[in-house]
């Protein structure tokens, strides 16, 4: 029996066949004739005697054989394209790229203080920050689609390192006038009338939620996602709700809106902002000066 070879090749036809539908599409694509295209499908399916799509009028529908090479394709060319960066990287002279991925919405304004320095310090170093990655994170690390992940709910792995940069506390926001504002801490029934305001995260990813009201099986009576930190706020200082964030962000915003920031719980909810990478990277020496800025940074500013 003629053995069969997997190229590189034949994952990008899958992928580009799978995202755009049809051989032309995915032919225009890969910069490629429709006939040249479509000799590699047959010859690869002959090769490997399994039929890789069916046709359903002009579009290709994978079969079971298909959908397991694309899952191997959707795996394996993130890695192969971030191993050609790194080395073009390498070939130029250059130290890097540094992908940074968020699993923190009210991180964002915290890392734009890290990132100025940084490169400041690393001009030769490429940093992009994905947000996409916003509760997805650890597949990405893994995958190399991004390189550092800013999380405060690590996954402990093998191959995957968590370094804690800073600690915080999560508590609640309250307008002008509301009736806990000056309380010393807040219970979990006393909530249970609010309108809560949160980003727009599921609830089982919600410290408030998980660390403070389920636990008391309260929930509020409304709840509200919004998507950024300065209309959340505004909505709570004009007396639309309350919300749950850092305290460290509140206070970023106590002199320009009248908001307090109360303790939930008399012991409070303490958190970690952790930065996550691979353990095959812990060595490289721009990640680890960004690391060791951000926790240098937030004992600057705490």
């Amino acid at each position: 029996m003629r053995m069969a070879y997997l190229e590189r090749t034949h994952l990008a036809i899958i992928r580009a066949v799978d995202q755009h539908g049809s051989l032309t599409a995915a032919a225009e694509q890969l910069h490629v004739t429709q006939s040249a295209l479509s000799h590699a499908v047959r010859k690869l399916e002959a090769q490997l005697g399994v039929a890789i799509w069916t046709r359903e009028g002009r579009t290709l529908r994978p079969t079971q054989a298909g959908d397991y090479l694309l899952q191997v394709a959707n795996r394996l060319m993130p890695q192969f394209t971030h191993a050609e960066d790194r080395l073009r990287q390498f070939a130029q002279g250059e130290h890097g790229a540094l992908r940074i991925g968020m699993e923190c919405h009210p991180c964002y304004q915290w890392l734009l203080k890290v990132v100025s320095p940084y490169l400041a310090g690393w001009p030769d170093v490429e940093v992009d920050v994905k947000q996409e990655f916003q509760f997805g994170g650890i597949g990405a690390l893994f995958g190399h689609e991004i390189d550092l992940l800013v999380t405060p709910d690590p996954l402990y792995s093998n191959g995957l390192r968590f370094e804690p940069v800073f600690d915080y506390e999560q508590i609640l926001v309250v307008g002008p006038g509301h009736r806990l504002r000056g309380v010393e801490f807040v219970r979990p029934g006393q909530l249970a009338q609010e309108t809560l305001i949160t980003y727009p995260v599921a609830i089982d990813r919600l410290d408030i939620y998980t660390q403070f009201l389920l636990p008391a099986g309260i929930r509020p009576k409304h709840h509200k996602p919004i998507e950024t930190t300065d209309i959340m706020l505004q909505m709570v200082a004009s007396g639309r709700g309350v919300a749950a964030l850092p305290r460290w962000l509140v206070d970023e915003y106590a002199d320009k809106l009248d908001v307090t920031a109360v303790r939930l719980g008399k012991q409070g909810v303490h958190k970690q902002i952790f930065l996550g990478i691979r353990t095959s990277d812990a060595e490289i020496r721009y990640l680890r000066a960004f690391v060791e800025l951000a926790r240098a940074q937030h004992h600057r500013t705490s």
